[in-house]
């Protein structure tokens, strides 16, 4: 049995499959990024899937990509963490920014974007990937992301920049202090989490003419950033996966058509596409 997971910082899909492609399972678990999270967390994750764990003693391989799994040495915590469980698979641990460039490969040369809870970005060519500017992470960059547009919110309200039907609602979901909205924030773990958490209520608003201006103008500076790094940006296909790409597509289509984008795929959740390129790439070649 094969185990590939995806991994955010807000939740992990994992896909048990055989070499076939065949689904023989589907679990969630919470986001591991290395960043946040010790090999403690990522084995008690997984502990704590009990049908999950359950396969323990029968996965061959597992192929993990997730966020902040970006050198040798934050690759190794989420690797010795799935070793205490996985006792006897083949462990490979990469950075999901190669997860979202297989997960989006449709043979031709491409960049692939991640926009879920943090953003990144890299040029894929069917081989390897290159990135050309880097991610600053929740407090310098992020663009475009869920904690991105997440401050946004915090600061229009506390500021009192939001249309009135909009703070009016956020106090009814939300009836925090700003003392305890900071304390969260600065005190405890996870913020990038917290704030990306927002989210869900933004997307009640993603068709108000306020929203949709800042979302749009955030998505242009991720394209300018990001997208526009890369020479060739305007004569390939840009792919994007995450659930902000999802769930404001159609911001996404208008800062990219603003832009002169060519908009690829958009894929709310990369494991399905993961799988594929597994089967079609990975498994028949190394028979």
């Amino acid at each position: 049995m094969i185990l590939i997971a995806d991994s955010g910082s807000t939740k992990s899909d994992w896909a048990l499959i055989d070499r076939n492609g065949n689904r023989l399972g589907n679990f969630e678990t919470m986001g591991l990024n290395p960043y946040f999270h010790n090999e403690d967390v990522v084995e008690n994750a997984i502990r704590g899937n009990a049908p999950l764990a359950l396969y323990a003693n029968k996965i061959s391989h597992i192929y993990f990509y997730g966020a902040g799994s970006s050198t040798e040495t934050m690759c190794s915590i989420i690797e010795r963490g799935l070793r205490r469980v996985f006792t006897d698979a083949e462990i490979l641990v990469e950075h999901d920014l190669l997860g979202s460039a297989y997960a989006t490969y449709d043979g031709e040369s491409c960049i692939s974007c991640i926009l879920g809870t943090g953003s990144n970005s890299c040029y894929f060519d069917g081989s390897e990937i290159h990135e050309s500017v880097p991610s600053l992470a929740y407090i310098l960059g992020d663009e475009a992301s869920g904690s991105y547009f997440g401050k946004i919110l915090l600061r229009e309200y506390f500021y009192k920049k939001l249309p009135v039907e909009i703070a009016e609602a956020f106090e009814k979901s939300f009836p925090l202090s700003k003392d305890e909205f900071i304390s969260k924030i600065y005190r405890e773990p996870n913020a990038n989490v917290y704030l990306a958490s927002f989210t869900r209520f933004i997307g009640n608003y993603a068709r108000h003419p306020h929203v949709m201006n800042w979302v749009v103008n955030g998505m242009k500076e991720f394209i300018d950033i990001h997208v526009k790094s890369f020479d060739n940006w305007d004569k390939v296909p840009v792919h994007f996966v995450g659930s902000i790409s999802h769930y404001f597509a159609h911001c996404l289509e208008k800062a990219s058509q603003e832009e002169g984008v060519r908009l690829g795929n958009i894929i709310k959740k990369p494991i399905d596409g993961l799988v594929n390129y597994h089967v079609k790439f990975v498994f028949n070649h190394a028979e």
